[in-house]
């Protein structure tokens, strides 16, 4: 049998506190359970605790919790059967009270539920925000280490340069000067052992192909035993960092074999 609840109004002393000849078993039960339930809206503890003390016919008194369903149910038709319009009254004064607490309940629960995806949203936008700046600042780490390595490379190239052109012109006589140079070459090949284990390394030159990208040509020659498009000499050398070149390497490019002209013939 479906059950409308219509009436939806406030208790009074005497609904709550019938007259001990018309309270039933069932009625007495549902009647304590309905006096926690107001008591506990109103924190009312010294109240509760008198209530809880003083149980009805010798029966345990249950009221650390409110009647179930059921039970209300269950004396909803037995009040309607009895025609007891005062209980009837009462109860379908507790479902209009459990009814706003299920709508307090079901409010509360989705506004922790929106509340719950907006935390979530924010949090995942927040890691990608993190993950994003932790990639830049990682990306520009390693920009700006790769650029100071690179200037500090070529810092030293001139260096290089001058110990190239010394081993050129150093011409040992004497077993002092070839003491000497010896030490010398011992430094020189410990320093470009030093600039190979940092992955510097010497732009290939002679009897390789013109590369703008590796190469700068300082001067075009013609050449018979030179391709065109050839270096046919390496005037400076060039070096690479990993993959960025430090200096490109200035060398002469055969425009190869010669061109004869060929006489006109004669009218």
């Amino acid at each position: 049998m479906a059950i409308s609840v219509t009436h939806c109004f406030s208790f009074s002393s005497s609904s709550l506190y019938p007259s001990p000849s018309s309270r039933s078993p069932l009625f007495s039960k549902l009647n304590r359970g309905v006096q926690f339930m107001y008591l506990s809206r109103k924190n009312d503890v010294s109240c509760l605790s008198a209530h809880q003390a003083s149980p009805t016919n010798g029966e345990e008194t249950n009221s650390k919790h409110p009647p179930d369903v059921k039970t209300l149910i269950k004396a909803y038709k037995q009040a309607l059967f009895n025609g007891d319009e005062l209980t009837v009254t009462e109860i379908e004064t507790v479902f209009c009270e459990i009814e706003k607490e299920k709508n307090r309940f079901d409010h509360k629960v989705l506004s922790l539920s929106m509340k719950i995806a907006s935390e979530k949203d924010t949090k995942i936008r927040l890691q990608a925000d993190f993950d994003n700046t932790r990639k830049k600042l990682d990306k520009d780490r390693l920009s700006t280490e790769s650029n100071a390595k690179v200037q500090i490379m070529k810092s030293l190239l001139p260096l290089v340069d001058s110990f190239e052109s010394a081993r050129q012109q150093t011409k040992p006589n004497t077993e002092m000067e070839k003491k000497i140079d010896t030490s010398y070459q011992g430094i020189y090949r410990q320093f470009v052992e030093v600039l190979r284990h940092l992955r510097v390394k010497a732009i290939p030159t002679l009897g390789q192909p013109f590369d703008p990208l590796l190469h700068e040509a300082i001067s075009r020659e013609e050449s018979e035993a030179v391709k065109v498009g050839m270096i046919t000499e390496g005037l400076t050398r060039g070096f690479l960092l990993g993959d960025r070149v430090l200096r490109p390497a200035k060398v002469k490019v055969s425009l190869g074999p010669i061109k004869k002209k060929t006489a006109s013939p004669s009218a």
